[in-house]
């Protein structure tokens, strides 16, 4: 019995881990697709002005809320003007996505 849940425990884990992999394909993929790599760089890097901000690495959860927040107006200032526009290209599951990706970064 102990063997069965040892092992059913480890399938759920690998499941997991492919699903991890298939999300972080598809923000990549999203990143590309929503044109977000055009200001923030191929990378996530090398954003095309100095004001825009590297996003490799950032926090998932911050990421999310910050284009959240643009989507809806919520957060408003110079700095979102560009991403307004774009953001209505992006739905939460996809916003989602590439926050997730770019943490992995």
């Amino acid at each position: 019995m102990l063997k069965l849940i040892t092992f059913a425990a480890v399938a759920v884990t690998l499941s997991l881990g492919g699903i991890g992999n298939a999300v972080a394909a598809d923000g990549a993929a999203l990143f590309q697709a929503k044109t977000c790599w055009s200001c923030h760089g191929k990378d996530a890097k090398t954003p095309i002005m100095p004001m825009y901000p590297r996003l490799a690495g950032q926090n998932a959860d911050y990421a999310f809320n910050q284009m959240k927040d643009i989507k809806s107006g919520a957060r408003n200032n110079g700095q979102t003007a560009a991403m307004k526009g774009v953001m209505g290209l992006v739905n939460e599951d996809e916003m989602r996505a590439i926050a997730d990706w770019l943490a992995t970064l």
